[in-house]
């Protein structure tokens, strides 16, 4: 069966035909079923050239919807296969209600799956990443003195978490002296903390003996360090840079985890990490789990390496590295923020604003809603400010905004080069530059630009940059293969179909997890439609787009599809208007990420899976959708979805005078692509299990 895009295509060729797609998924939808058929016998005969009741790929010129109609392979699509697949498209006037259970499931959730545990990205601000480490005074098993909190002397320090009687990390203690035995001579130091007071200081010891390590070995006797720390696993690293900012938190590798060994690791993100560091860099992976033996203690004083309750909440000593952290992506010279937050000066410069939006909850930006039941950790990306985060910011802000010591302030952020994802491999222009007058509308603007690439190749990672960020709302960018067309008039069946890289408020870039990619065709083109909007000033852009090549193939292909509606019809005033679209699942799929999309119209929106047994299961809701920041949400941990479910995208829309952004309150509303019009899509990236 045809990938996920395929269907969408399909869907897209059903809903751009009016009287049988008009308002198919919306809530005011009156079309009579037989009308529909009607529609669809007349596409049928549309493509059948020769009416001999079988549309072949040569009529259809549509490779990838080819592949989706023509169900048992034989060449052509029969009358009877092409209302099967539409059918499957799920255009009926509204799904059952749902009932209460688990639609979507993590991976090794699914009965009969394997529970082994490996590690698994997670949001570094939930795990204390950006906070400097607290001062933590103990004494080693060999009688010398150590300072956790203190500033390393070199480069920076590794605080590993280990344990003479857990398995785990009895595996990682070889690998853990060959690191330090690689690193010392770079001024990296090590410490080992057994965080098991089971563990004995005899034991400990022959355990560093074996393994080689030189570094103190601290036996956590009555789980002070544990606590002050926040230690989860006996498995767990934390790399510290020398300023004593905590820069790296998760697994050592994935060669070793709950039930499974490797003969060697596919990730190392320790060593990524240190790699970082003697660059001057941040990690590029900043956060993962460790799975190990878990570490269950009575009470943790500071368990995301906060202040302890009495210290005096600074500017270099906490407020700095919050901003890094919370603020730092966009806020830079040379950033999206609208201004730079680099220095003490700016920061209390622009004090009132920076507490008016924490205090509303729009920065840092962010705007999934938890669900019942749900865990911090859900999304790798998770901008969420912590809650002792945000009451020290803003207890700062609101009090004397001392200074503190400048010895106390975090290392300055270096940037490699003016591309987020580092030094690229290539780099593509549009071919001239574009006039952005000073005020009015743009229609969209398309552009074209040929690869030089003599080969397949495949994306690691990649970014889009304008030259001019505040004349850019946002850029879709989809791949034509040689001898494809180029024409710019299928804007709704591209954006509908997916894309192969986005640029929109909060989201410029992509670096995909290992052993995922994208795969770059030889000789293909690259198709821009940018969306520029005149900010007052007139000048020029020359939006770039960059590459990071992987050096082998990966193991996953990335997809992207939309759940999209194009016959919303949405009414004058009104203020919570909802329309739909599904999205059938023919084979097993994971779910990597979703992206919203809608214009100032758009209210909220939220994704739910329902399986081929009726049940549903709301897998993100985002209640206030903003269209100044239309955030990708990235999973932790893939989203497994079972072959026969389905995917539903709900959007609620706010056409009426309260509205603010609302152009005009009295305009019945339709699909289009500039601002005072209308899209509801709902993007999300997926790999398919055994693809190949």
């Amino acid at each position: 069966m045809a990938g996920l895009g395929v269907l969408s295509l399909v869907a897209a060729w059903v809903l751009a035909d009016g009287a049988f797609a008009q308002d198919a998924a919306s809530t005011n939808s009156a079309k009579p079923r037989r009308e529909r058929r009607k529609s669809l016998a007349e596409m049928y005969d549309q493509y059948d050239a020769d009416k001999d009741g079988r549309v072949t790929a040569e009529e259809l010129q549509n490779p990838g919807m080819m592949l989706m109609l023509d169900l048992d392979r034989n060449g052509f699509v029969t009358r009877r296969e092409a209302s099967e697949a539409f059918t499957s498209i799920g255009v009926e006037r509204r799904w059952a209600k749902p009932e209460k259970g688990a639609a979507g499931v993590k991976d090794g959730e699914a009965k009969g799956e394997a529970l082994a545990e490996s590690l698994k990205p997670v949001s570094p601000v939930g795990v204390g990443v950006g906070r400097r480490v607290p001062s933590v005074r103990v004494k080693a098993v060999d009688g010398r003195k150590v300072d956790l909190g203190s500033k390393p002397k070199g480069l920076g320090r590794v605080i590993a978490v280990t344990s003479s009687s857990c398995p785990v990390s009895r595996k990682f203690a070889p690998g853990l002296g060959r690191l330090e035995a690689a690193w010392a001579g770079k001024g990296v130091e090590f410490v080992y903390v057994g965080a098991l007071p089971v563990d004995s200081a005899a034991s400990l010891k022959e355990l560093a003996s074996e393994a080689g390590w030189k570094g103190a070995v601290i036996r956590d006797a009555d789980e002070a360090v544990g606590a002050e720390l926040g230690l989860r696993t006996t498995a767990e690293v934390l790399v510290v840079d020398a300023a004593g900012t905590l820069v790296y938190r998760g697994a050592v590798s994935d060669q070793y985890g709950v039930g499974y060994a490797r003969a060697e690791a596919r990730q190392r993100p320790l060593e990524a990490a240190l790699a970082a560091l003697e660059q001057g860099l941040k990690p590029t992976l900043a956060a993962t789990t460790a799975p190990g033996c878990v570490l269950e203690r009575k009470e943790s004083r500071v368990p995301l390496l906060g202040l302890g309750e009495k210290a005096k909440v600074t500017y270099h000593g906490r407020v700095s590295r919050l901003i890094q952290t919370h603020c730092g992506e966009c806020h830079f010279d040379g950033g999206v923020g609208p201004f730079s937050l680099e220095t003490y000066e700016a920061v209390v410069g622009h004090a009132g604003m920076i507490r008016k939006q924490v205090e509303k909850g729009q920065m840092p930006p962010w705007f999934s809603a938890p669900l019942p039941g749900e865990v911090h950790g859900k999304w790798a990306n998770d901008r969420t400010m912590p809650e002792e985060d945000r009451r020290d910011l803003l207890a700062w802000l609101a009090g004397d905004r001392a200074e503190g010591k400048a010895a106390e302030a975090p290392l300055p952020i270096r940037r490699e080069t003016e591309w987020a994802i580092g030094k690229p491999d290539a780099v593509y222009a549009l071919p001239n530059p574009v006039k952005i007058p000073a005020e009015g509308v743009m229609a969209y603007e398309y552009s074209f630009i040929d690869t030089d690439q003599t080969e397949e190749r495949w994306i690691q990672s990649l970014e889009i940059r304008p030259t001019v960020a505040a004349a850019v709302h946002h850029v879709l960018v989809w791949v034509v293969p040689p001898g494809g067309k180029k024409g710019r008039g299928e804007a709704t069946a591209d954006e509908i179909s997916g894309f192969f890289a986005a640029y929109v408020p909060g989201n410029s870039h992509r670096v995909f997890p290992e052993g995922f990619g994208k795969a770059l065709p030889a000789g293909a083109t690259l198709k821009f439609q940018i969306h520029y909007t005149p900010f007052g000033k007139a000048t020029n852009d020359q939006t770039r787009i960059a590459f990071r090549f992987s050096k082998e193939k990966p193991q996953h292909a990335v997809h992207v599809v939309g759940i999209a509606n194009p016959g919303i019809r949405i009414p004058a005033g009104a203020s919570n208007h909802e329309e739909w679209a599904a999205l059938p699942v023919p084979r097993e799929a994971r779910i990597l990420s979703f992206l919203p999309h809608m214009h100032v119209r758009g209210k909220a929106f939220r994704y739910e899976v329902m399986t081929p047994g009726g049940e549903s299961q709301v897998v993100l809701d985002v209640p206030r959708f903003d269209f100044n920041w239309q955030l990708v949400y990235q999973w932790a941990e893939p989203l497994r979805i079972e072959r026969g479910s389905r995917l539903r995208a709900t959007a609620w829309f706010d056409n009426s005078a309260g509205n603010p952004a609302n152009p005009d309150p009295a305009k019945n509303v339709r699909w289009g692509n500039q601002t005072f019009e209308e899209m509801m899509i709902g993007y999300l990236e997926y790999y398919l299990p055994g693809e190949g």
